[in-house]
């Protein structure tokens, strides 16, 4: 008979070696990532497989999303200065109409004087008032000499949200929208590298941006995948305000052609001229 205290140190040492297999192959596949000049090419299959389902049909729970605040209407402020006007949360608030009931309005803060009429009308003529209960959403820009732009969400006592790329994650997260963990840090560095480098870079930064969108344009429809995603809104917003739109190459030209498509874009087009 086999001794069961042998047996047991068998089954031990067969589940170590295992451990020690799957080790080995994570660590692999590690360093052929870091090795690999072209490893972003990995990631391919699997942003083609983050299923996500399109903006325009999709029905997101707001109160599932902030948190059900007792039939109270759920507030979002931002203050923002009119002589760069974040053009980003004017689309995003366009798509964000399309979905949901929003109640827009637009402020104007003593510490600015002579805002152009075309931001004080930003969000259109809103004709029917309805009862404050009936909407979903309260949207309020205020125009304000502030550095950058700021968000405050229904808790008045919070800390505010700053900067355009934050604030833009913020809304775009309100249609639902699900991704894993490879696909939302592609989304990310986007956001961050459209308003840190081709919106406020120098001259080479924003021409080594373009080459880049236009290599990943090559291969998607949008920047990061198959779906319009918030990278796609904060570029297209930051190639506008840069002047570099004229500028850039075929596939992101064709890109933009998409963007301008959407009647938010086209919207904020409107403002621009």
């Amino acid at each position: 008979e086999v001794d069961p205290s042998l047996q047991a140190l068998e089954s031990r040492q067969e589940e170590i070696l295992k451990r020690l297999y799957e080790l080995k192959s994570a660590v692999d596949g590690l360093s052929k990532m870091i090795q690999t000049p072209d490893a972003d090419l990995d990631v391919t299959n699997i942003i083609q497989s983050d299923e996500c389902s399109p903006l325009t049909t999709s029905g997101a729970d707001l109160d599932l999303m902030l948190g059900k605040d007792y039939g109270a209407l759920k507030d979002i402020v931002i203050n923002a200065n009119p002589s760069l006007p974040p053009l980003s949360l004017l689309v995003l608030h366009s798509l964000l109409c399309e979905r949901y009931k929003i109640l827009s309005a637009v402020h104007t803060h003593s510490s600015v004087k002579n805002v152009p009429e075309n931001l004080l009308k930003c969000f259109g003529e809103q004709t029917k008032k309805q009862p404050r209960h009936e909407y979903q959403l309260g949207f309020t820009l205020i125009w304000k000499d502030v550095p950058k732009p700021q968000m405050k969400f229904s808790i008045q006592t919070m800390c505010p949200i700053e900067g355009e790329g934050n604030i833009a994650r913020f809304l775009f997260s309100l249609f639902g929208q699900k991704y894993n963990a490879v696909t939302s840090t592609l989304i990310d560095s986007w956001v961050d590298t459209a308003i840190f480098q081709l919106k406020e870079g120098s001259s080479k930064e924003k021409g080594a941006v373009l080459r880049s969108m236009n290599a990943a344009l090559g291969k998607t429809s949008w920047l990061v995948g198959s779906e319009l995603s918030v990278a796609d809104v904060v570029a297209w917003c930051a190639l506008q305000q840069t002047g570099s739109a004229n500028a850039a190459p075929a596939n992101v030209q064709k890109w933009m052609k998409s963007c301008e498509n959407l009647a938010p874009f086209s919207s904020v087009m409107k403002l621009l001229k």
